[in-house]
């Protein structure tokens, strides 16, 4: 092997920078022993391929990096098959708590067994008090340092109430005090069904970080510098996060866009999203195929994600892939003064 040849010119090499992104299978020279080549190989999610080096993310999430002088062979391979489990049993304040780690707020404070959550106003759930247990006081004066706590911070307060799992009386005590409420649905599925439908080469794209392609995309953010910063820090927060991107034809921007974190057994999805023009064409399927794919090679056998009770658009592509409402809560905005 000549150090100065390219190594897609290489026979055993069948990788360029393109497939950044795809699952791959690599192999390297680890050493030289008497005349002898030591060979290793890696299989994983192609992250980069920058400054004459390959980056693989391996199954369990560790970064290989990979000289290309040392590459003697690569190429794309299929996703792994996804191992056949049952969503993992959890009732509805662990997967809130679950929930909040994988979307996680800039700045957090404890309020007893609350948590008030705020980053800069993007998005409701990392800008409510997850009322959770007991707040160790009485419930007009938890809600009255609710509301002091976000007003400090130029924000509207909000709070997360899930029953069973909040206090009892308290969203009978936010309708007093004439809050508004928004329904959300709380639903998982087995993940390994929704795996088996990636494809070898469906187009879908994987990373660790948001592009800006992808943030082009991602409608919540966009003209607003500081909510565009706090975006990025909830974005990119959590356990193991992996980003998809389908790319369109003509290079303006992806397709289709979608998020996951791994959290020990689950995947959780966010911020699927299809450019209006190419919707019902099963995009969002392969954008949280690929990403569950990823997901069940990092050890998860079960997913969830959260949707708004009235997005009746996307309720309906969630059941077709099988998830199911495990319980309902609901964001309860308090009126201002």
């Amino acid at each position: 092997m000549a150090h100065g040849d390219p190594p897609q010119g290489r026979a055993g090499v069948r990788l360029t920078p393109s497939d950044v992104g795809r699952r791959v299978s690599v192999r390297r020279v680890l050493d030289v022993s008497g005349d002898r080549p030591v060979f290793g190989d890696t299989l994983g999610v192609l992250a980069s391929w920058d400054a004459g080096t390959l980056v693989v993310v391996g199954r369990d999430g560790r970064e290989t990096a990979v000289p290309e002088h040392l590459l003697v062979a690569g190429k794309p391979v299929p996703p792994a098959p996804a191992r056949r489990a049952p969503a993992p049993e959890a009732g509805p304040v662990e997967l809130q708590r679950l929930a909040a780690r994988g979307w996680p707020a800039a700045e957090t404070e404890r309020l007893g067994a609350w948590t008030l959550r705020a980053a800069g106003g993007f998005t409701r759930r990392a800008n409510s008090a997850q009322a959770l247990g007991d707040p160790g006081v009485p419930l007009p004066d938890a809600l009255a340092a609710v509301r002091a706590w976000y007003a400090a911070r130029g924000l509207p307060a909000q709070v997360e109430v899930t029953v069973p799992g909040s206090p009892e009386g308290l969203r009978e005590e936010l309708a007093r005090l004439g809050a508004e409420e928004a329904p959300t649905l709380f639903r998982t599925a087995p993940l390994a069904p929704l795996a088996r439908l990636a494809a070898a080469d469906d187009g879908v794209r994987l990373a660790r970080r948001a592009s800006g392609g992808w943030l082009s995309r991602y409608r919540r953010v966009g003209g607003d510098a500081a909510l565009e910063r706090a975006a990025q820090a909830v974005l990119h927060g959590g356990p193991s996060v992996w980003f998809a991107s389908l790319p369109s034809a003509d290079g303006s921007g992806p397709d289709a866009i979608g998020r996951c974190v791994v959290d020990g057994a689950w995947a959780g999805f966010s911020a699927v999203e299809v450019v209006p023009g190419r919707r019902r064409e099963g995009l969002a399927t392969r954008v949280m195929a690929a990403l569950a794919a990823r997901a069940a090679e990092e050890g998860a056998t079960g997913a969830y994600l959260q949707v708004e009770a009235e997005n009746d658009g996307a309720v309906a592509l969630y059941d077709r892939l099988g998830f199911t409402t495990g319980h309902t809560y609901h964001y309860c905005r308090l009126p201002q003064g």
